[in-house]
């Protein structure tokens, strides 16, 4: 449910995500301008969740002490604005590492040297997010369809990898807490999504050895449940452009919780055209309606 606050009130995240059923999306550069698919994601996931707290934490934000900072900081994005359950934050990393495995890490790297900064420590945020607060962390270039049915989850990519693009875990959980302490003892900065979902298919396949992914239906260990592909990936990520061309027929995706658009290998930066009458197109229009109708007002 919305988080009602007087203006002069201040404002803790502690509090906005004290439910530990938030929902969570992060931007670690200082870009404050979003592409739309961002500001996608973050609609659809404030439409399926209407009555959790969705956060989207930003470096480049200023502090927010009061609800007037908030109303501002909302302002800056009026497709977002209406949306009472929508709370934008800023990403402080020196706070969310404390009192983690992740804090003498982050004092000691360099980010300087290296090779995928931006990612690696978007790994680390988002199991440090879901350690602290509990919910659902997802990629900004996932978006919601329906609403996931388990709390606690994982999504596979394929039959022999997982994913760190999305998944749910209740706070404190010592899962997260595992994550985090192999990200440091096992630290690749180096090599290409060793600290996300290599990491994460590291240590779930070392937990559930006895549990055999399946393209066909879920499965579980113990409270977790791990998921068939389709239920985020229906599209793998070789056939990726797929989202930006034209069908015949436009899948229902029935199957899926949400769609990731695997906006990594989108290197020329493809984006949704109002009127192209492309897959992508009709996801916004029913998805993100809001943001859809901004983009069909810019000149």
């Amino acid at each position: 449910m919305p988080v009602n606050f007087s203006n002069n009130t201040k404002i803790y995240p502690k509090n906005i995500f004290s439910s530990g059923n938030g929902i969570f999306f992060l931007e670690t550069t200082d870009r404050m301008q979003p592409p739309s698919l961002v500001l996608c994601a973050i609609e659809s996931a404030a439409r399926v969740y209407h009555d959790r707290p969705v956060g989207f934490f930003m470096k480049g934000l200023h502090d927010i002490e009061t609800e007037e900072d908030m109303k501002k900081a909302k302002n800056l994005f009026p497709s977002l604005s209406s949306f009472d359950n929508v709370h934008i934050l800023p990403l402080r990393f020196e706070k969310l590492f404390n009192n983690t495995p992740l804090q003498t890490w982050y004092k000691k790297v360099n980010p300087q040297k290296e090779v995928y900064w931006i990612h690696v420590l978007s790994d680390a945020c988002r199991f440090a997010i879901i350690w602290t607060f509990g919910g659902i962390y997802m990629d900004t270039d996932i978006i919601s369809t329906q609403p996931i049915p388990f709390d606690q989850f994982f999504a596979p990519q394929s039959t022999s990898s997982f994913s760190s693009g999305v998944f749910g875990l209740p706070r404190i959980h010592s899962l997260a807490w595992e994550f985090m302490d192999n990200f440091v003892q096992n630290y690749r900065g180096g090599q290409w999504g060793h600290q996300g979902p290599g990491l994460v298919t590291r240590v779930l396949k070392n937990k559930c050895k006895s549990v055999t992914l399946s393209p066909k239906e879920d499965v579980t260990c113990g409270p977790l449940t791990f998921f068939v592909p389709d239920r985020f990936y229906p599209i793998p990520y070789p056939a990726w452009r797929k989202y930006y061309i034209q069908w015949d027929t436009l899948p229902t995706f029935s199957n899926s919780f949400g769609l990731h658009l695997w906006n990594f290998m989108n290197k020329k930066e493809k984006t949704m055209v109002p009127g192209s009458n492309t897959l992508v197109e009709h996801l916004y229009r029913k998805n993100c309606p809001s943001v859809y109708e901004a983009e069909k007002t810019k000149d």
